[in-house]
This record gives C-alpha cells, structure tokens and sequence, in this order.
C-alpha cells in the first residue's frame, strides 16, 4: 500500500445519493467468521464503512439485522447467500436515488473523500455508467463505485431474463457489460479478506501520522458524535493549558470546552469560540505566573551595600 490519504475530489460531488452495503458474504478465507463485525481502530468494518458514506440519503445495507453505529435499512437477497448480484439487486430495490454507491463491507481505509471522489468522477463523465476503484494491481473493484442507478437496474433485469435468476452470477458479469471510468486508489481499495489483512489493516491505522484522526473518528462513532472540529486547536489549548497552568489542566480544560460547546447547542464554531476563551485565560495564568517569578527574583542593585562587593578595596 502507499499513501493513506483519500484522493482529493476533483469537483463537488452530487447532492443526493444512496448507498448500498453488500454485507452478507461467507468469509470463507477468515474460517466463515462474521466479517463485517471484526474490528478494525476498535470499530467494526461495517460501521468503517458507513462512516464513509454517512452523507447519504439512505443507506441499505444487505444482511441479516445487527447493532451498527448508523441507522440503516436492511435488505436480504432470496435465497440468502445468492451472491453478489443477488444481493445488490435486492438492496438496489430500496434506493430512489439516481446514483447509487455500491461498498463492501470490508474496507478498513475507505473515507468520506474517496466516496466523494467516485461521485464527483461519475458527475464528470456524462456518458459513464459508473467511476470504480482500482486497486495496487491495477485490477477493477467493482464494490467500491458509484454508478448511476438505472444503468445498474436495466443491466440486471436483462441478467435475470436470460439466466432466470441472479443466484450465483459473478460480479463481472454485470461490470463488464457496462461502460466504467476508473479511479486508481490502492489504499482505500484495501480490503480485508484474510487474517493477515486484518493485521495489516490494525497495524497501518496505529502508524505515527494516522492515528489520532482514527482515534477521534472512532471515538466520535462510540460517543454518538457527528461534529467536525479542528483537532490542531484543541491540540493547542491542551498544551497552553499543561504549560500555563498545570499538566492535568490539559484534558480538564478540552473536556469544559466540549462541555461548553455542547451547553450552548453549538457545532464547529461554537467549539472554536469556547477554544479560543480558554487559551485567553490559559495565557493569562501564564502571564501572571511570569510576573510572580520576575517579582520574586533577587534585585542585585537593591540588596547590594557598600563595601560589600567581592571587588571593594
């Protein structure tokens, strides 16, 4: 894998879409373990994944029910366990959008970027079926994409009448008939199909550079919170707030920030206003305690007395 950043849009993406989750798979490679409920940064690979598409206007997910951190509509495909084609056919049935986002479930670095990406490359290309990942190999990732909806529902009616039913149809027989951009993402295409994966996946977050954001995007699903904030600022305050006052100021100080925050009903701004008092008064402790130390410091001339400088003859 190579940078883990998500690709930066090349234009906004459409205001409106659905997401469909295929989330049914047997794992076969992980000893049939339920994939999608493995942890990943302490969070489930589902909830990973709907974390990334958290913008959409409805989000189906096919599976049998579970906890997840979003709230989702789920979808079966009859009989379960049908595949691929099945199974989006039948999340595709509860989605009005006319771009769909199609996510597997197993996609530890997807991000909220790289789904706008896809959407924004879809927009940019009229005559598109749909703008798909592609991954360190080159080689196409059909379930991170965006498509347009009816080109999605008229490639699988016409699968169904000429082989009856979708059950056990490979993926690429609906790709290939269809007319894609690509867009190369080596990282967010990363999924996790086997043990060694998921180690590779649980390594990669707690690298220097990548964990924080991991940790507050985690901490953020448990707590329920949907709040972007500038990390750097609170970062600040809690070291202005160690230094000027004392080391356990520091995580006091951000908690009454958030509390303060959250008082006021506020979002982003109102976390930036309550950042910037505390910073003031930390400041102002630390003034006042270089103040007290330069009045406490000896004055040479003051005390000194004739006669008694080492040098008086």
């Amino acid at each position: 894998m190579t940078a883990y950043e998500p690709t930066p849009p090349p234009g906004a993406p459409p205001a409106v879409y659905d997401a469909v989750v295929l989330a049914g798979g047997a794992a076969r490679r992980l000893g049939g373990v339920d994939k999608p409920g493995l942890r990943v940064g302490g969070r489930a690979l589902l909830d990973r994944v709907l974390g990334a598409c958290a913008d959409a206007r409805a989000t189906v997910v096919v599976a049998g029910p579970r906890p997840t951190a979003r709230p989702v509509r789920w979808a079966r495909e009859d009989p379960p366990g049908g595949g691929p084609l099945a199974a989006l056919d039948a999340g595709l049935r509860h989605t009005t959008a006319d771009t769909v986002v199609v996510l597997s479930a197993d996609l530890p670095f997807l991000h909220e970027a790289t789904v706008h990406t896809l959407l924004a490359t879809l927009g940019a290309a009229p005559d598109a079926a749909g703008a798909l990942l592609t991954d360190a190999d080159g080689r196409d990732q059909p379930l991170v994409a965006a498509y347009r909806a009816a080109a999605l529902r008229s490639e699988l009616a016409a699968l169904t009448e000429e082989h009856g039913a979708l059950t056990g149809l490979p993926l690429r027989r609906l790709t290939g008939a269809l007319d894609l951009t690509r867009v190369p993402d080596p990282v967010a295409s990363f999924d996790c199909d086997t043990w060694d994966d998921l180690a590779t996946a649980r390594a990669r977050i707690r690298e220097h550079g990548h964990v924080l954001d991991e940790w507050i995007s985690a901490a953020k699903d448990e707590l329920g919170i949907d709040l972007d904030v500038d990390i750097k600022v609170l970062l600040d305050l809690a070291r202005d707030a160690a230094h000027g006052v004392a080391r356990p100021a520091a995580p006091l100080t951000t908690f009454l920030v958030g509390y303060a925050a959250g008082r006021a009903q506020g979002g982003p701004e109102a976390v930036a206003e309550a950042s910037r008092k505390a910073a003031a008064l930390a400041q102002r402790w630390a003034d006042e305690a270089a103040a007290a130390q330069a009045d406490a410091a000896p004055d040479a001339t003051r005390d000194a007395t004739p006669g008694t400088r080492p040098d008086a003859g």
